[in-house]
């Protein structure tokens, strides 16, 4: 058995042992938690075992699934999964952790059945990134639907169900069209080489050789179905609905694992596959892209609920993605690589706070709260975190993978580079107020000022001239009983998640190294056309 097969078949087994814990909460969410680590373990060695200098698919193994077809089980991984599986590793003992403290479940679900969802999501989403064969791919990009639409439409908000059948009918369609250009792709192969092949490193040979009318065409089904996983807009509409109703945990893996999905499909097979077609519509793609930071910034500005605005913030995010992929420039193309990466440290722990902040006021609407900080300034302080590294704050992660894809972009794209670059000023615009709101100033808010404290607070009291009046309200006046500040094991669980954004910021090179290698790869299979 290959290292990544354990990998993809371990959650899957200890999702069938936490879903038989049902009835023991407690239980079911230790035993999922120390299934989530032991996942984390094994991916140390495996990231540590990967060579920038060597081949580009590693770990590489493959078995006959369906012979007759050319269809085989087979997986393997470079510099670009490798992050990506690496991330997964990351961020479900994170959420594991958070359960309970960032909203309880619906009445009626337990932490069994929603954990060993989770689990199943992480295996499944692995086993996506990496599939070296183009049918096993689409077969698990639709089936790592399932375990999402339940997560969402079993476990989310009041208009759960909406939010989840759109979510699954915009991706499944996304899916599908992409599975007619990959049998395209496949006839590509039969009639070059007397038999068809879904080999992803065959495909990548032959199918690069077809005119370019034809690499049109199979391009655009791939870039479709990856563009509505991205989310790039106009295919966006699904992402907002889908991160207002999921719990906070299932939010995270959505905007920070499952929407990576779609620019790891750019990198890895509408670039390589299809050169040509990549190059000729380019510059519709880079429309699209910095379209989608001033749209997405400009909305998330005027959201009045969190997770709404989280759901924003990425899309602007993702804008800068396909920005630096579809630059053709090395350096912006491996700040893309690195930002899926940080991008989804950043928005992860943003998502968390958020969560702990909803799940204490009851609210997610951020006009209900203010003056926060009084009463949770290290919560506060988390949230600022998060919030720097969002809008790339030099010595926060994601400030390189920003810079380095604006670098690049100026080299070959200045025009979209400029305009991308609004978004960065944006960024500092919406992440500041949002904070703003929030945490500073005087105590305010129906979520954190209620009737279980002095009914007196909050009264006016003379601001010192001209008659006006000022609201003047002390931490523990008129404060619910039930804000309080992170506790030891809230701390515990960002703490990693602090350290990596901190870490990265001041020394990506671990990262860097990595990606590299496989990126210029990318980009060589372009440029050689």
């Amino acid at each position: 058995m290959t290292w990544l097969l354990a990998l993809i078949l371990l959650p899957l087994v200890g999702a069938l042992v936490v879903a038989g814990l049902r009835s023991n909460d407690r239980l079911a969410t230790i035993t999922a938690l120390a299934v989530s680590l032991v996942e984390l373990a094994l991916v140390v060695p495996f990231w540590l075992a990967y060579d920038p200098a060597g081949e580009r698919i590693q770990q590489a193994s493959s078995m006959d699934w369906i012979p007759n077809f050319g269809i085989h089980i087979s997986f393997g991984t470079d510099g670009i999964s490798l992050l990506m599986i690496a991330v997964i590793a990351v961020l479900v003992p994170i959420i594991i952790g958070t359960l309970g403290t960032t909203g309880k479940l619906p009445e009626g679900r337990t932490a069994g059945g929603f954990l060993s969802l989770v689990l199943v999501q992480e295996a499944l989403t692995i086993g996506v990134f990496a599939a070296t064969d183009v049918f096993l791919f689409y077969v698990l990009f639709e089936i790592m639907l399932i375990p999402m639409y339940f997560l969402i439409g079993g476990y989310g908000g009041p208009n759960r169900q909406y939010a989840a059948v759109k979510f699954f009918l915009y991706s499944f369609l996304g899916g599908l069209i992409m599975l007619a250009s990959a049998i395209g792709a496949y006839s590509l192969a039969s009639d070059e080489l007397g038999q068809g092949t879904f080999d992803w490193a065959t495909l990548v040979e032959v199918v690069r050789d077809a005119p370019a009318s034809t690499q049109i065409w199979l391009f655009l089904g791939f870039f479709l179905a990856f563009a509505i996983k991205a989310p790039l807009i106009p295919f966006h509409t699904w992402l907002p609905d889908a991160a207002g109703q999921a719990p906070i945990g299932v939010t995270v893996l959505l905007v920070g694992v499952l929407d990576k999905v779609g620019t790891f499909g750019f990198l890895r097979y509408c670039l390589p596959m299809f050169p040509e077609a990549s190059k000729q519509l380019a510059p519709l793609v880079l429309i699209l892209a910095v379209a989608g930071v001033i749209y997405g910034s400009v909305l998330a500005a005027g959201q009045q609920d969190m997770k709404r605005f989280v759901a924003y913030v990425s899309i602007a995010h993702f804008g800068f993605i396909a920005l630096g992929i579809f630059a053709f420039q090395p350096q912006a193309m491996v700040g893309s690589a690195t930002y899926m990466l940080n991008h989804s440290l950043a928005t992860g722990m943003l998502i968390i706070v958020v969560g702990i902040i909803a799940a204490r006021g009851g609210s997610t609407r951020i006009s209900d709260y203010g003056g926060m900080f009084k009463l949770t300034p290290i919560l506060g302080g988390m949230l600022l975190i998060a919030g720097l590294s969002t809008l790339s704050l030099p010595g926060t992660n994601s400030f390189i993978s920003e810079f380095l894809v604006l670098l690049g972009a100026f080299d070959t794209r200045p025009v979209y580079a400029i305009i991308a670059t609004v978004g960065m000023v944006l960024a500092a615009a919406y992440v500041l107020w949002l904070y703003q709101r929030i945490m500073t100033g005087p105590l305010r808010g129906d979520a954190l000022v209620g009737v279980t404290g002095d009914t007196t607070a909050g009264a006016p009291v003379p601001s010192g001239g001209g008659g006006a009046t000022a609201t003047a309200v002390e931490p523990e006046v008129g404060a619910k009983k039930a804000i309080r500040d992170l506790s030891v094991k809230e701390i515990a669980v960002l703490a990693p998640l602090v350290v990596l954004i901190v870490g990265l910021g001041f020394y990506p090179k671990p990262v860097l190294d990595k990606v590299t290698p496989s990126v210029e790869a990318t980009l060589t299979a372009v440029q050689e056309r």
